[in-house]
């Protein structure tokens, strides 16, 4: 029987861990996810991690594991680490990549998230026509891969991109970065939600899926928290066009599940703002991929395209 090459695609968020197994033509073999804070130890992370993917690769029939790549907020593709991440529990600089790969005795490589996620909408999702295009994730926080002439954009130092990080409003909500007024802190799941609390005046524990059921059923406050989110994203994307000249910006993530209640005044906003020059040009677009699944096929690819 002939024997089958798997990478693992690992995607560390704030809230999940999401891994699975990957083939060379992009198959997700086995997949599986656990939380990511029952783990304040980051090396307790990768014992367990390591322990449930060796487990599955065994009970593959023929199966051997040739790598292994992970996508996490501010993973560093230069260093294989992540460096200050602000959502995750772990601060400092963890060296991710040198961790997995002493656990799984595999070559090991880190990206940033978004990067990661880029990078399967690129091969195997909305991406594949388009050799410019920004992924931009809405999640815990706001992610972005930057994609030109079919090439990730790193950066000297492996950081470019980091739209999320770009200062909408000057002495604005608090980022977990340390400044203020990032755009993450308005154009995320927590941001929707600070936002609706502002609105509303209330402090009570919230969820973005709250404010979405609540906004589904009309309510005028979590109506307008959409529309001020929107309104925000909007802008941020039409001044993040004139820095790549992209063919396409596609959104990605748990909050672009609210569909046109956020899609509409982003897109509103989004034309708006746009310099002449672009109008007409540059799609807005959603991911055609399985949340989980676009950035565990991104992180493989980090393997597999040097294969």
């Amino acid at each position: 029987m002939q024997q089958q090459a798997l990478v693992a695609g690992i995607d560390i968020g704030g809230t999940n861990v999401a891994l699975g197994l990957v083939n060379k033509q992009g198959e997700i073999i086995w997949k599986d996810s656990f939380s990511t804070k029952q783990f304040d130890d980051f090396t307790l992370l990768v014992s367990h991690a390591a322990k449930v993917i060796k487990t599955a690769v065994q009970q593959i029939s023929s199966a051997y594991l040739i790598g292994c790549g992970i996508g996490a907020p501010n993973g560093n593709y230069y260093s294989g680490s992540i460096e200050y991440a602000p959502n995750l529990v772990w601060k400092g600089i963890v060296p991710v990549a040198a961790l997995f790969k002493q656990a799984l005795q595999v070559n090991s490589i880190v990206t940033n998230d978004a990067n990661a996620a880029a990078l399967g909408e690129k091969l195997y999702g909305a991406a594949k026509p388009f050799n410019d295009f920004i992924l931009i994730t809405l999640g815990t926080g706001l992610g972005s891969g930057l994609v030109v002439h079919g090439q990730l954009v790193y950066g000297h130092d492996g950081f470019a991109g980091e739209l999320g990080h770009v200062i909408v409003e000057n002495e604005g909500r608090a980022c977990g970065c340390g400044r203020k007024g990032c755009l993450e802190t308005y154009c995320s799941a927590t941001g929707i939600v600070k936002t609706y609390q502002e609105l509303s005046g209330e402090e009570s524990s919230l969820t973005a899926r709250k404010v979405y059921q609540l906004a589904s059923l009309g309510n005028e406050l979590a109506l307008q928290a959409f529309e001020l989110t929107g309104k925000r994203l909007g802008l941020a994307l039409a001044n993040a066009v004139a820095y790549t000249s992209p063919e396409a910006i596609i959104l990605f993530g748990g909050l672009v599940r609210a569909g046109d209640l956020l899609m509409k005044p982003t897109e509103k906003y989004f034309e708006a703002n746009l310099h002449n020059l672009y109008r007409g040009k540059v799609k807005l677009l959603t991911s055609t991929l399985n949340e989980s699944d676009a950035a565990i096929l991104g992180a493989a690819s980090l393997v597999w395209q040097n294969e």
